[in-house]
């Protein structure tokens, strides 16, 4: 017999999740369209040359590739991903928008402000809120090179998930120019920044000691680390103008996090936090995360891509986004909420599939629906106690018989 399991990675979603997921979606989408954001959607396949060079970092090694079909497909003992698969599985949706722009932006307005809202992919190992497939709710502007940019994708995201019932969470915000130019300071080479922003970015997991180490098995000056590490953790935004020689870069970072925290107003933290990386390679400028309560992963992030576009186009486009993460979302409000009533009032409306005029069933099932309720239609079965005892055990409030019943009746 063939398993009804699904592949490891992904997963069945029953009802009671799905309109969680439903009701969240919905409201994210909301907000974004009332900033002004359109949404727009992508294939969920991509070239394999434009994955492969998309300065994708850890996750290109997360690939999910297609091989190549009928005559294209030559196999040799030196063949490479480039040789068998001409066809991948998007990763994120930065890299889609990018391509995106680039073939539609005759009829786009500029500055751009997109949503997009769909699954990626990556082959990583399953993990609580995180699978081989799943949603991200994603916001980006392109066209703007100023931090006005940042400043309203942040507070937009904000507000998203103040929407969904998230409060006191914490916003991050780094700069990868600042960083570059600090780990190049430290004495490394350009060419070794993203080994070692791949090190630093596992800061918070394996700790400073723990990149130290990283960093020395990878070959670099076990005293030249220790300096690094060691004046990395002592970074402020007070010294950061003393520590790097970009004083641009320094005073935009210091602009939006005091206007994003002004925004917040105490519902959220705005903060500056050093080691935030990103692992992404192609971020040029500032990023962000956000973290919430006790739990070990962000569940939004993001940051400037400015070079990416210019892949695909004739000429370089600024670009920034902000995604929130669905399904960590989704894991904690169902936990948080969990075994709590939904807010609509939810009823069963029974019915003689036999005599009942079945228009009049909607009509009536309809005028409880204006009232705000929600109403699930069921013929009565023969067996009409033990039906009541079925869905007794299910998330409704109460029941009625059409043509009997003048009030909703408790199942208790």
């Amino acid at each position: 017999m063939i398993s009804s399991n699904p592949v490891r990675g992904a997963r069945d979603i029953l009802p009671g999740e799905m309109l969680i997921r439903d009701t969240l979606e919905q409201k994210i989408l909301s907000i974004y369209r009332q900033h002004g954001f359109s949404r727009i959607e992508t294939p969920a396949l991509e070239n394999i040359d434009l994955l492969l060079g998309s300065e994708g970092g850890e996750n290109l090694k997360m690939l999910f590739t297609i091989l190549k079909r009928g005559d294209k497909l030559k196999i040799s003992e030196d063949s490479t991903t480039k040789d068998l698969c001409d066809m991948g599985l998007r990763f994120d949706l930065t890299l889609p928008l990018s391509r995106f722009y680039a073939n539609n932006a005759q009829t786009l307005e500029l500055p751009f402000k997109a949503i997009q809202i769909g699954n990626v992919f990556r082959a990583e190992r399953p993990q609580k809120g995180r699978f081989r497939s799943f949603k991200q709710c994603d916001i980006d502007i392109i066209g703007d090179p100023t931090v006005s940019a940042e400043m309203e994708l942040i507070s937009t995201t904000a507000k998203a998930l103040l929407a969904i019932g998230f409060e006191d969470f914490t916003i991050k915000v780094n700069d990868r120019k600042l960083l570059n130019a600090f780990i190049k300071k430290a004495g490394f080479a350009e060419a070794d920044i993203p080994s070692i922003c791949i090190s630093l970015d596992k800061a918070d997991k394996i700790g400073p000691e723990g990149v130290a180490k990283e960093l020395v098995d990878k070959g670099y000056d076990e005293a030249m680390v220790a300096a690094f590490v060691r004046e990395a953790e002592d970074i402020s935004l007070d010294n950061i103008g003393d520590k790097v020689d970009e004083p641009e870069a320094v005073a935009d970072l210091k602009r939006v996090i005091e206007t994003s925290q002004t925004l917040a107003e105490g519902r959220y933290k705005v903060v500056f936090d050093f080691s935030l990386i990103r692992g992404m390679g192609y971020y040029t400028g500032q990023i962000f995360e956000v973290s919430y309560g006790p739990y070990g992963f962000s569940i939004a992030g993001g940051g400037r891509y400015d070079n990416m576009i210019g892949k695909y186009a004739k000429t370089s486009v600024p670009a920034v986004g902000f995604s929130i993460g669905f399904e960590r979302i989704v894991t904690i409000l169902m936990e948080e909420q969990a075994g709590k009533k939904a807010s609509s009032e939810s009823i069963v409306l029974f019915y003689d599939a036999a005599g009942d005029d079945m228009a009049q069933v909607i009509r009536f099932a309809d005028t409880l629906r204006d009232q705000g309720k929600t109403v699930n239609l069921t013929a009565m079965k023969k067996k009409f106690g033990k039906q009541i005892g079925y869905y007794a055990d299910k998330d409704y409030d109460g029941f009625m018989v059409f043509g009997r019943d003048e009030a909703i009746k408790s199942f208790d």
